[in-house]
């Protein structure tokens, strides 16, 4: 994993801001600091941190209020969050994950365990950002599918009405040039359709394949649950 991603760290205690600014910078992260909320949110909109450490328990705004006005705006809801806390209930700990914590961390803490915590919840939003990307190019394929099977039926419809015209001319025919002429048109007319037919069926083929994958694959909103619940027992 690309250790070069931003991180904000959030506490009013400054011995723990220096501590992580140190320890995450050796290990090649970009690192900006914030000593309260208000500043916590100021740096969000000027650094886009791919990660913040926010503590829980500060002076005139909580971790749990800049959390929720975070998860509450689209350009930043994204952003994930490891919340520190000297609490350890597990009432807090299920409130914070329902607000939209990635991870909850307990103090006193272990810098190691924290590191560890940090990379799992970055590796499970690029894997996040994999699957709606992933979800994006199945939805688009669906949509052109759908489109080109419409399309085909239009083609049908048109050749159909090719045939009916040659038919209604071949009765007129004169000659035998115009005879083979219509034959010749009649042929491609017959070709065409078998590849339109087979082009159908490959496109139905694939449809239904996608419905399997759609019936197996694990949706986002199910994913995001398992990681929460996970960390939730661990």
């Amino acid at each position: 994993m690309n250790t070069n991603k931003k991180i904000l760290i959030v506490d009013d205690e400054t011995i723990n801001l220096d501590f992580f600014d140190v320890m995450l910078s050796k290990l090649g992260f970009a690192v900006e600091k914030a000593v309260d909320g208000k500043e916590a949110l100021e740096k969000v909109k000027r650094f886009l941190p791919d990660l913040i450490l926010l503590d829980n328990i500060m002076p005139n705004m909580t971790g749990w209020e800049v959390t929720k006005i975070l998860k509450n705006d689209p350009k930043y809801k994204e952003i994930p969050i490891i919340m520190f806390s000297a609490l350890d209930d597990v009432k807090d700990k299920v409130e914070g994950f329902e607000l939209g914590v990635d991870d909850y961390i307990t103090k006193p803490f272990n810098f190691s365990e924290v590191l560890a915590r940090i990379r799992a919840v970055l590796r499970n939003r690029e894997l996040y950002a994999q699957i709606v990307a992933r979800e994006s190019r199945l939805s688009l394929a669906e949509e052109l599918s759908a489109d080109i099977k419409s399309n085909l039926l239009g083609f049908v419809k048109s050749i159909d009405e090719l045939d009916s015209a040659i038919n209604s001319l071949s009765q007129k025919k004169e000659d035998e040039a115009q005879e083979k002429l219509f034959q010749a048109v009649s042929d491609k007319s017959k070709n065409v359709r078998k590849h339109v037919a087979e082009l159908d069926a490959r496109i139905e083929k694939t449809i239904a394949e996608w419905d399997k994958l759609k019936k197996r694959e694990i949706v986002l909103s199910m994913l995001e649950t398992q990681i929460r619940s996970n960390v939730v027992e661990g």
